[in-house]
């Protein structure tokens, strides 16, 4: 059967339901156009922090001149795969350009922005779901093993952006109630505030997915493979056969981001920047918030009572099989920390769609007058999912966003000089 919508949303992730369901609420007939995803969608599987402190692009010279000694093969958690030097190869190019003073500067103002509106949007839509219990403001921990290290840290994190975010040294106290949990001797750690967690990021994407079904939003399980720009108008096509053209079409579908919009004629050098996570039950965990270790650039994050470990950036192509070494890491880690891990371990792999800049593209075509895009959200989509709802939202409406969206406009690439030119690839 044809499917009718005002807006039909491509990608079936946690930005692409926030945008659905906030389109919704504000009166448009829309249509999710929903990949059968197996594993699940990145939204699943990270590590639930609301990240408000990452106001600093990752895209910056400091962050480029420590790239060498994070490699996974120095025991870090930055990995390149080999055979997709092909894909990570532009973009680490790419990448470079875009790591200088200039850029990340403008790139920091730019995030800045975004991240003051992040914690709000999502009181704002816990509201709305009913469920403010999924929003967990208490802030999260930072701790090192090693003083020299805890020096160093301390030292980086006074000198960095951190927003509406603020932290201090753990005292005593606090730092002992970590240690209890941990076999690991701890040198000290430090307390963040004004930033939060996801109480259960599958519980989320089920409360979003059930109340965009309730308020009438229509979703089908279908691959968007095909954009075209003709006259002015962007026309979808999907996996059943059937071509869209409604008064918008909204790209949101995360690494699958790049084929469609290259097909509309935009650069989008779009990576697959992909996590690891392992989990179990952990009772014995307690209550504390996400626990970052930096040492070891991996967090903790309790959901129930279960323990999630999660970590690693490895660039490759989405579809690539995961490398088992990433999770034998993160086992060990959880070894060598003392996590009250019971009971079989899961594991998970997800990709996280990444722009050279590290900031998302949200804004309208300015090739075709009904075509929207919100992708590229890298480590921060479920930070930002809410407020990109709502950005959005505006966005269709015609009305000021709360934001100024210049400098995530997608065509800042083809302004640049970046190439719009890929392997084939397959769209989501």
């Amino acid at each position: 059967m044809q499917a009718r919508a005002d807006v039909v949303v491509a990608g079936g992730g946690l930005i692409g339901l926030a945008c659905a369901l906030r389109l919704r609420q504000a009166g448009a007939e829309v249509l999710l156009v929903d990949p059968e995803a197996s594993p699940p969608p990145a939204s699943f599987g990270n590590a639930g922090h609301l990240a408000t402190e990452q106001v600093e692009p990752l895209a910056s010279p400091r962050t480029l001149a420590s790239a060498p000694r994070r490699l996974f093969g120095f025991g870090g958690p930055l990995d390149f795969r080999l055979t997709d030097i092909g894909d990570w190869g532009p973009w680490a190019l790419s990448h470079v350009r875009a790591s200088d003073a200039a850029t990340f500067e403008r790139g920091r103002r730019a995030l800045g922005a975004l991240m003051a509106g992040a914690l709000p949007a999502w009181r704002r839509l816990a509201e709305a779901l009913g469920d403010p219990g999924l929003v967990r403001e208490d802030g999260h921990v930072v701790v090192w093993e090693r003083w020299k290290s805890m020096a160093a840290g301390l030292a980086a994190w006074h000198g960095a952006d951190i927003g509406e975010a603020k932290f201090a040294a753990l005292k005593p106290d606090a730092l002992a109630a970590v240690q209890e949990r941990l076999a690991q001797l701890l040198a000290g750690g430090a307390r963040f505030t004004g930033t939060g967690q996801i109480d259960d990021p599958a519980r989320l994407l089920s409360r979003l997915g059930g109340a965009f079904a309730a308020a009438g939003g229509q979703r089908i399980q279908a691959r968007a493979q095909g954009l075209s720009v003709s006259d002015g108008r962007a026309v979808l096509s999907l996996s059943d056969g059937q071509r869209l053209e409604p008064g918008l079409i909204l790209v949101a579908a995360g690494v699958g981001s790049r084929a469609l919009m290259r097909q509309a004629g935009h650069s989008a050098p779009l990576i697959a920047e992909r996590g690891y996570h392992i989990e179990a039950a952990a009772p014995g965990w307690g209550e504390p918030p996400p626990v970052v270790f930096e040492d070891r650039s991996v967090i903790a994050t309790r959901f129930g009572q279960r323990l999630r470990l999660a970590g690693f950036v490895e660039f490759g192509r989405a579809e690539a099989p995961p490398d088992a070494r990433k999770w034998a890491r993160l086992e060990r880690h959880a070894r060598e920390l003392g996590l009250p891990f019971e009971g079989p371990i899961s594991r998970w792999m997800g990709a996280r769609p990444t722009l050279p800049d590290y900031l998302p593209a949200i804004g309208r075509s300015a090739r075709a007058t009904n075509l929207a895009y919100a992708f590229g959200h890298q480590h921060l989509g479920l930070t930002l999912a809410a407020t990109t709802g709502e950005i959005v939202a505006a966005m269709a409406q015609d009305a000021a966003p709360p934001v100024d969206l210049a400098p995530f406009d997608i065509d800042r690439f083809a302004r640049a000089g970046y190439s719009n030119s890929q392997r084939k690839e397959t769209s989501t």
